[in-house]
């Protein structure tokens, strides 16, 4: 993707939720969700984000788009740094960033009827009357698959899956340029995650839309992605293409979560890594490599000396002393 034009970058990003305690309720650690991201999207990409529960991937896309305030860093977009900027100023980035959120039915209201949530959007950034708002809402309906009478059913009447197309026609509304889709296609059936992955397949091929697409299914990031970010308690720990990362995982992290994967092949018996010991937490974060009490690899410096992250081949960077 180097050829590509640079869309939003981080620079050691941080996000830290304060721990509160004593009488005073003074703040007396932190919860380290996000720490130290330095990462670049490109326009027209497709950009996994992969790791298990709790590694920060959801905060990550949420601190990109301002739902969470970040601690440290900055994140530029198109070359502005948004931290900075006012409320009124930032309105104009938000309009190109959206998301699509895991829950559709939580992120609608239920009280609210389909056609109504859409022309919200409209009502907010846009100068159009209330005919040309419903004409727009209707044709988003058609865009994602849905029908035109869907405009005044309420979100209890939809299934899952219609649900998360009302959702992604929420985020192309407005013509972003980047939308982070937090675990999209987790709570849908299998069929149904095919579908949507094919629908916005295609709305990314129509409208050049880039994708940040945090999940924690390998299988589908796969399919769906260009490139790969592998995140560990808060931190890099691999980035890479996704033939890079899947035919070539360096981190031992990725080959545990790799092997993981069930593959049946009969008559060959697949060797799964398990990884041993104490998982820390983000609130008491360890010294060293972040890795170091599970890595089937760890040296005595491991545990004092916090990895490099560096370039192994062109476009594959790894945090790891061992590589």
């Amino acid at each position: 993707m180097t050829n590509s034009t640079l869309l939003l970058e981080t620079d050691e990003l941080k996000k830290y939720y304060p721990i509160k305690g004593g009488l005073f309720k003074k703040t007396i650690g932190n919860v380290k969700a996000v720490q130290n991201v330095s990462l670049k999207i490109y326009e027209g990409e497709t950009l996994g984000v992969v790791g298990e529960s709790g590694c920060g991937k959801s905060t990550l896309g949420r601190t990109i788009l301002g739902l969470e305030k970040s601690t440290g860093g900055s994140i530029s977009f198109r070359g502005e740094v948004l931290n900075d900027l006012s409320e009124r100023k930032l309105k104009k980035f938000k309009k190109d960033m959206q998301m699509v959120f895991q829950d559709p039915f939580a992120s609608l209201n239920p009280r609210q009827r389909i056609g109504h949530a859409l022309e919200e959007v409209f009502v907010i950034h846009t100068d159009l009357d209330k005919n040309e708002r419903k004409q727009r809402v209707l044709q988003l309906l058609r865009e994602v698959g849905l029908k035109e009478e869907h405009y005044g059913r309420y979100p209890h009447e939809f299934s899952g899956g219609q649900r998360q197309r009302i959702g992604i026609a929420r985020a192309i509304a407005l013509n972003p340029s980047l939308i982070v889709c937090d675990e999209a296609v987790s709570a849908l059936d299998v069929s149904v995650q095919a579908q949507v992955i094919k629908l916005l397949k295609d709305l990314q091929e129509k409208y050049k839309l880039t994708y940040m697409f945090i999940s924690h299914d390998l299988g589908v990031v796969k399919h769906m992605c260009d490139r790969v970010l592998v995140m560990y308690l808060g931190t890099m720990v691999e980035l890479g293409s996704s033939k890079q990362i899947y035919h070539n995982p360096q981190h031992p992290y990725m080959k545990a979560l790799l092997s993981a994967i069930p593959r049946p092949v009969p008559g060959r018996k697949k060797m799964r890594v398990r990884l041993q010991g104490d998982i820390p937490s983000a609130s008491n974060y360890p010294a060293g490599c972040p890795f170091h009490t599970r890595c089937p690899m760890a040296q005595a410096h491991c545990r004092t000396k916090v990895p490099e992250w560096r370039e192994v081949e062109e476009g594959h960077f790894v945090a790891c002393h061992e590589i």
